[in-house]
């Protein structure tokens, strides 16, 4: 298969979609909780969180066109300015794949997709308890996409909440033994499994093997 972006624009919009979402391969699956002033909670999956920086620790994700669709996780988040981020753990991907839903402002996806909350004192978003790894965030900037209306949203990591065994010496998290699922597309799940692990690669110490 060798498509043109031609073929890409006259493709159906089903093809294309799952083509263009899968084409990336498998993503990190995250819950994104929030809260509006008047208390109302709010949870939706997403595929895009990335990392941006360490120090600060800053993580961004992207948020889809601000338009006919309402963006409630958009609007809490800027009304106070927090959200939490929580890996989705294997046994909750269909409650958390529910959560994309076009649910009413008045219904909370942590009710309708039977997801429990968890709260931190002095943080006022929910987040999700079974979740192996929970980041509460603060947003620190949002960056407009013009090429497609997009929002890339960025915040600071205030809060790490993980498990001790699942943190190595070094630092680095076992999401295998988390099981911590993965998105491809729109609509599947993975399973993550680690392969193995290799050190900081310096130039002089390329095995000789590999040539």
């Amino acid at each position: 298969m060798n498509l043109t972006k031609t073929d890409l624009e006259n493709a159906s919009k089903v093809f294309r979609l799952n083509l263009i979402n899968s084409i990336t391969g498998i993503k990190p699956a995250n819950l994104i909780g929030s809260i509006s002033n008047s208390g109302q909670t709010n949870l939706a999956i997403f595929s895009s969180v990335i990392h941006l920086g360490s120090n600060p620790a800053y993580l961004g994700f992207i948020m889809r066109p601000i338009g006919d669709v309402p963006r409630h996780t958009y609007e809490n988040i800027l009304e106070n300015e927090v959200y939490t981020i929580n890996s989705v753990p294997t046994k909750l991907v269909e409650n958390a794949h529910y959560t994309s839903g076009k649910f009413s402002r008045e219904e909370s996806e942590f009710e309708r997709c039977h997801i429990e909350t968890e709260y931190i004192d002095e943080f006022k978003p929910p987040f999700v308890k079974e979740s192996p790894i929970k980041l509460g965030m603060k947003l620190q900037d949002q960056v407009p996409i013009k090429l497609n209306g997009t929002t890339m949203i960025i915040g600071s990591i205030e809060h790490l909440i993980i498990p001790d065994n699942l943190v190595a010496e070094n630092g680095y998290v076992n999401l295998d033994e988390g099981e911590v699922a993965g998105i491809s597309g729109l609509n599947t799940y993975y399973d993550l499994k680690k392969i193995s692990q290799f050190p900081f690669v310096r130039d002089n110490q390329v095995p000789d093997y590999l040539t």
